[in-house]
């Protein structure tokens, strides 16, 4: 695939950013890619590894003569970082961000962008529970989606641009307004994090079953919850902080559907049981038909294929 950018700076070098680094070079996508971060640990490790092409110290440096900038950092720390690099980001450039919450990012971020600077928000449906510059692998993204959320009116030809590194890079591209993608994002992560990191605490603080059980025992659907709740908490602190509203509608949805569950174990409605197991399996077929995961008996799961 042709180049697309020629300079790109990743702003946050961890798991996504990295990951966008490895897919950029493996389908030789952008002529350079350099990057900041805010630890001197992690800018070394960045270079190290052969991450980046240059490592700035500062996110001003990195933005100077980049055509495209990808705000990689937690969404609480958006706004602050575009205040600092808006002065130095070129004229024509792009800005994006890989942040899951956008209508925070964009309240954030939209007011410091330059005239002439396009501001495209963006949000890869990608990840793993683990983060830093060494997590990332190029084919995170493959057939995986990211959802384009583009600011009135910005122009088509960016967001044209953008849509095809993000294809380049293997993922399916589609667009979608701030306010919905909360909402979807809500129901399809952010309140299963909730949850998941609402059971591990609840087996922690549950003093009849011992540490060592609950991990010598642990079934599939408990092994499942601690990968997600093993997830960044810096991350999770701000998506729930930023798109409060969306997740608490969502929260008050699964309450009230986990009172009827209650109440028809309490009666021994088996009927209702049935019939709301048998609606709820579909949906995991349309998942698998998606191709958004695999009916492996270990979900595909026993290593990271990379």
């Amino acid at each position: 695939m042709p180049q697309i950018y020629d300079r790109v700076a990743l702003i946050g070098l961890g798991l996504i950013a990295s990951s966008m680094a490895h897919a950029m070079r493996a389908a030789g996508l952008a002529g350079e890619i350099v990057g900041h971060a805010r630890t001197e640990e992690t800018r070394r490790t960045a270079l190290e590894i052969g991450l980046c092409d240059q490592v700035y110290e500062t996110a001003a440096e990195a933005v100077r003569g980049a055509d495209l900038v990808v705000l990689c950092v937690p969404v609480g720390a958006m706004g602050e970082v575009a205040r600092d690099i808006a002065p130095f980001l070129e004229p024509g450039a792009t800005l994006t961000d890989v942040g899951s919450v956008k209508q925070a990012v964009i309240e954030a971020v939209a007011p410091h962008v330059p005239v002439g600077v396009h501001f495209v928000p963006g949000h890869p449906l990608a990840g793993t529970e683990h983060s830093g510059p060494r997590a990332g692998f190029a084919t995170l993204f493959q057939n995986r989606w990211c959802l384009l959320v583009p600011v009135d009116g910005t122009p088509p030809e960016p967001v044209a641009r953008l849509r095809r590194l993000w294809e380049g890079m293997g993922a399916n591209v589609d667009e979608m307004d701030a306010a919905h993608h909360d909402l979807v994002l809500a129901v399809t992560s952010h309140t299963p994090h909730l949850i998941a990191y609402t059971m591990v605490g609840v087996a922690d603080d549950l003093r009849r079953v011992t540490d060592s059980e609950v991990i010598k025992y642990s079934a599939a659907g408990f092994r499942d919850f601690t990968r997600i709740a093993a997830s960044d908490p810096t991350m999770w602190r701000d998506v729930f902080l930023t798109n409060k509203d969306a997740t608490l509608e969502i929260l008050g949805r699964f309450t009230e559907e986990l009172f009827a569950l209650q109440r028809a174990i309490r009666r021994g409605d088996g009927d209702h049981l049935h019939a709301y197991f048998t609606r709820t399996r579909a949906i995991r077929r349309g998942i698998i038909d998606a191709g958004q995961d695999t009916d492996a008996p270990d979900f595909g799961r026993t290593k990271v294929h990379r």
